[in-house]
Protein backbone atom coordinates (compact mmCIF):
# COMPACT_ATOMS: atom_id res chain seq x y z
CA UNK A 1 0.00 0.00 0.00
CA UNK A 2 1.40 3.58 -1.31
CA UNK A 3 1.24 5.91 1.65
CA UNK A 4 0.94 9.58 1.04
CA UNK A 5 1.10 12.83 2.56
CA UNK A 6 -1.89 15.04 2.06
CA UNK A 7 -1.41 18.96 2.82
CA UNK A 8 -3.48 21.41 2.84
CA UNK A 9 -4.62 24.31 5.64
CA UNK A 10 -8.27 23.57 4.98
CA UNK A 11 -9.75 21.24 7.68
CA UNK A 12 -12.44 19.71 5.43
CA UNK A 13 -10.46 19.57 2.11
CA UNK A 14 -8.17 18.06 3.33
CA UNK A 15 -10.35 15.35 4.95
CA UNK A 16 -12.18 14.85 1.68
CA UNK A 17 -9.04 14.38 -0.10
CA UNK A 18 -7.82 11.39 2.74
CA UNK A 19 -11.24 9.81 2.36
CA UNK A 20 -11.20 9.88 -1.26
CA UNK A 21 -7.17 8.63 -1.10
CA UNK A 22 -8.13 5.92 1.78
CA UNK A 23 -11.24 5.00 -0.37
CA UNK A 24 -9.12 4.38 -2.73
CA UNK A 25 -7.32 1.94 -1.03
CA UNK A 26 -3.87 4.54 0.27
CA UNK A 27 -2.20 4.84 3.40
CA UNK A 28 -3.03 8.64 4.14
CA UNK A 29 -0.99 11.10 6.57
CA UNK A 30 -2.14 14.59 6.92
CA UNK A 31 -0.26 18.05 7.90
CA UNK A 32 -2.29 21.56 8.13
CA UNK A 33 0.58 23.29 6.39
CA UNK A 34 3.88 23.02 4.92
CA UNK A 35 5.76 23.31 7.75
CA UNK A 36 4.54 20.45 9.61
CA UNK A 37 4.22 18.57 6.31
CA UNK A 38 8.22 19.06 6.18
CA UNK A 39 8.64 17.84 9.30
CA UNK A 40 6.73 14.68 8.84
CA UNK A 41 8.62 14.01 5.44
CA UNK A 42 11.73 14.45 7.78
CA UNK A 43 10.52 11.24 9.46
CA UNK A 44 9.06 8.99 6.96
CA UNK A 45 9.42 7.93 3.65
CA UNK A 46 5.86 8.61 1.73
CA UNK A 47 5.41 7.43 -1.88
CA UNK A 48 3.80 10.60 -3.15
CA UNK A 49 2.58 14.20 -1.63
CA UNK A 50 0.08 16.24 -2.30
CA UNK A 51 -0.51 19.72 -1.33
CA UNK A 52 -2.46 22.63 -1.70
CA UNK A 53 -0.16 26.05 -2.74
CA UNK A 54 -1.54 28.87 -0.34
CA UNK A 55 -0.98 27.62 3.16
CA UNK A 56 0.54 29.67 6.55
CA UNK A 57 3.73 29.08 7.56
CA UNK A 58 4.86 27.59 4.63
CA UNK A 59 3.17 27.74 1.43
CA UNK A 60 3.28 24.75 -1.36
CA UNK A 61 5.62 25.92 -3.96
CA UNK A 62 8.12 26.53 -0.70
CA UNK A 63 7.48 22.74 0.58
CA UNK A 64 8.00 21.73 -2.82
CA UNK A 65 11.42 23.60 -3.12
CA UNK A 66 12.55 22.22 1.00
CA UNK A 67 11.25 18.48 -0.19
CA UNK A 68 13.75 18.06 -3.34
CA UNK A 69 16.46 19.35 -1.07
CA UNK A 70 16.28 16.36 0.69
CA UNK A 71 17.96 13.24 -0.55
CA UNK A 72 14.39 10.76 -0.21
CA UNK A 73 12.46 13.15 -2.01
CA UNK A 74 14.43 14.01 -5.11
CA UNK A 75 12.44 11.87 -7.49
CA UNK A 76 9.20 11.59 -5.22
CA UNK A 77 5.93 12.56 -6.89
CA UNK A 78 4.71 16.13 -5.33
CA UNK A 79 1.38 16.93 -6.69
CA UNK A 80 -0.37 20.76 -6.32
CA UNK A 81 -3.96 20.30 -5.89
CA UNK A 82 -5.10 23.94 -5.65
CA UNK A 83 -7.31 26.54 -6.55
CA UNK A 84 -5.12 28.66 -8.17
CA UNK A 85 -5.06 28.06 -11.60
CA UNK A 86 -2.79 31.24 -13.41
CA UNK A 87 -0.15 30.38 -15.96
CA UNK A 88 2.44 32.28 -13.52
CA UNK A 89 1.79 29.78 -10.31
CA UNK A 90 2.21 26.66 -12.65
CA UNK A 91 5.16 27.79 -14.02
CA UNK A 92 6.49 28.80 -10.15
CA UNK A 93 5.24 25.49 -9.32
CA UNK A 94 7.43 23.29 -11.93
CA UNK A 95 10.42 25.66 -11.07
CA UNK A 96 10.28 24.64 -7.61
CA UNK A 97 10.09 20.66 -8.78
CA UNK A 98 6.41 20.16 -8.62
CA UNK A 99 5.42 16.70 -10.77
CA UNK A 100 1.57 17.91 -11.88
CA UNK A 101 -1.06 20.65 -10.53
CA UNK A 102 -4.33 19.48 -10.20
CA UNK A 103 -7.90 22.25 -9.84
CA UNK A 104 -9.92 22.68 -6.44
CA UNK A 105 -13.06 21.40 -6.82
CA UNK A 106 -11.12 18.08 -7.60
CA UNK A 107 -12.93 15.44 -9.39
CA UNK A 108 -12.06 12.66 -7.20
CA UNK A 109 -11.94 9.70 -10.30
CA UNK A 110 -9.89 12.04 -11.71
CA UNK A 111 -7.20 12.66 -8.91
CA UNK A 112 -6.65 8.85 -8.74
CA UNK A 113 -6.13 8.58 -11.87
CA UNK A 114 -3.58 11.14 -11.63
CA UNK A 115 -1.80 9.81 -8.84
CA UNK A 116 -1.89 6.19 -10.04
CA UNK A 117 -0.58 7.27 -13.60
CA UNK A 118 2.50 9.24 -11.54
CA UNK A 119 3.25 6.73 -9.17
CA UNK A 120 2.90 3.92 -11.79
Amino acid sequence: MSRILAVDDSNSMREMVAFTLRSAGFDVAEAPDGAEALELARKEKFRLVLCDVNMPRMDGISLVKALRELPDYKFTPLLMLTTESGPEKKQEGRAAGATGWLVKPFNPEQLISTINKVIG
